[in-house]
């Protein structure tokens, strides 16, 4: 059983307000159950180039039919090198700090996406010192057919939620009445303040401790 629970599409380096899901929640689910949105953040995030201007660092994924799912994806064939080339582009992934470094190579580039994507995810909760534990909607169980909310209310009765922790955009989409329902309350952050670059980027040119601090000054206590 968990006291409150987020769940989240496991995004590639994602920015400080998405680790706040993972400071304020004791369980965090990996949401990759479902179809892979190819314009989103789960394989690719923004950085500043040679001239400030952002620009995408995409994971060089294996071709996958348009209705593959996030735990089907996996790494292309010589996706090692491509990475190296990629992130040539960033002056601040030229010579990386320990701490970016881990977090960028937490895994190899080989393999299952959703593999790296939680070793990321976990690397990433080390360096700021997070605790929450982790696991994966596809481990659940879920019935498949389930859609939007109904799916988020299953994965919560799965892992025995009492609360549910979500991004601001969460209020366009969930209903409280329908949680409450279920025994299950439901909390929003409000909007992050600060740069919305990827952690990468920032773990690059600050130290892990103070965006630690950043974090948990926006997080509130559930």
């Amino acid at each position: 059983m968990a006291r409150s629970v987020a769940i989240m599409q496991p995004y590639f380096a994602p920015y400080a307000g998405y680790w706040r899901l993972l400071a304020a929640a004791d369980l965090f689910v990996l949401y990759d159950c479902v179809q892979f949105p190819r314009r989103g953040w789960v394989h690719r995030n923004r950085l500043p180039d040679a001239h400030g201007e952002a620009q995408w660092l995409t994971l060089p994924l294996a071709h996958a039919p348009y209705e593959a799912r996030i735990q089907d994806l996996v790494f292309a064939e010589d996706a090692a090198e491509r990475m190296a080339e990629r992130t040539r582009v960033f002056p601040s992934l030229a010579r990386l700090n320990p701490d970016a470094d881990r977090f960028l190579h937490a895994g190899p580039f080989t393999g299952p996406l959703i593999d790296y994507a939680e070793r990321h995810i976990a690397v990433g909760c080390e360096l700021l010192g997070l605790t929450c534990r982790r696991v994966r909607s596809s481990a659940l169980d879920i019935d498949p057919t389930l859609r939007a909310q109904e799916r988020i209310l299953a994965i919560l009765r799965a892992v025995g939620a009492q609360a549910y922790v979500n991004a601001p955009g969460g209020r366009a989409l969930y209903q409280p009445e329908a949680f409450a329902a279920h025994g299950v309350s439901l909390h929003f952050m409000e909007d992050y303040v600060g740069p919305n670059w990827s952690l990468l980027q920032r773990l690059a040119t600050e130290p892990a401790e103070a965006l630690r601090e950043d974090i948990l000054s926006q997080t509130p206590a559930l």
